[in-house]
């Protein structure tokens, strides 16, 4: 990747954290989040209108997969927007309904592009050239993408669709995280009336925490498997006094890393294996 462009996607993802993690607000850290995004996606812009990439292999990859990780973000924003200026204030059943039905429309969305999205999640390539090249686009193929034609310096037949399937992913692990607060709190078992059971305090950061759920969820080390991850989550938040938050979302973020996506576990591993060293010495 480009530097500049890592530069730009890696500033973008910081203020994004500190925005989720310090903001409670959610239209405020949307509103914040879209101005944030419009941002970095201008400096994009800038630096790629009427540029010429040399190979046909580096624009491929800039609207393929870099410029979707700007937009994706700019796209869930005004969706969580929209979604969350308009939910309703009244029972968290009427809520819960609200969500389920925005998570049946972003499947939808899903269905009725099933076969790019097939092509985008196994890292098809064959089409690349049609699909994330400018003023090549095949409209023929996909009559009703419309993407292409609003800035043809800085867009391409399928760029929108690959960040829009991004952002659709998100607000998905958003709307079900509401959805399991929406439940837990009808069930009676609010976090901060749970909490005072437990004199332990988790003191790393939560998304090591929230690696090690979804570790132990993998190999089925608790009840053999037959659990759901947003109730080892609640057991976890109830021993440890915090609240891990959007964690679908952190385990996304954690996918995402480039290197070490298992860092939390990798460093448990090292320092284990250094005191068992230091015991045998």
């Amino acid at each position: 990747m480009n530097n500049k462009y890592h530069d730009i996607i890696k500033e973008l993802d910081v203020k994004l954290e500190t925005l989720e993690y310090d903001t409670s607000d959610i239209l405020y850290r949307a509103e914040q989040g879209i101005k944030i995004t419009k941002q970095a996606l201008e400096q994009l812009k800038f630096m790629v209108v009427d540029q010429k990439f040399g190979k046909a292999i580096s624009e491929i990859e800039f609207f393929k997969n870099i410029k979707p990780k700007v937009f994706s973000k700019l796209i869930y924003y005004v969706k969580l927007f929209s979604i969350e200026s308009k939910r309703p204030r009244g029972s968290s059943k009427s809520q819960i309904k609200y969500f389920n039905m925005h998570i049946e429309r972003l499947q939808t969305y899903f269905n009725e592009n099933l076969d790019f999205y097939h092509y985008h999640r196994r890292g098809a390539t064959v089409f690349d050239e049609q699909y994330f090249l400018r003023g090549t686009a095949d409209l023929r193929l996909f009559p009703d993408n419309f993407h292409c034609f609003t800035d043809e310096n800085f867009s391409t037949g399928h760029d929108s669709t690959v960040a829009t399937i991004l952002a659709y992913d998100l607000l998905i692990v958003y709307l079900k995280r509401e959805i399991d607060k929406l439940e837990t709190i009808s069930n009676g078992t609010e976090l901060q009336a749970i909490q005072k059971t437990s004199n332990f305090t988790w003191t790393s950061q939560k998304v090591d925490l929230i690696e090690l759920i979804y570790a132990l969820q993998s190999t089925d080390a608790i009840n053999n498997g037959a659990v759901d991850i947003k109730d080892i989550a609640r057991v976890i938040e109830r021993i440890f006094k915090i609240d891990l938050g959007d964690f679908y979302r952190a385990f996304l973020e954690i996918r995402m890393r480039k290197k070490g996506r298992t860092k939390f576990l990798d460093l448990l591993k090292e320092n284990l294996e250094k005191r068992m060293e230091e015991i045998d010495d």
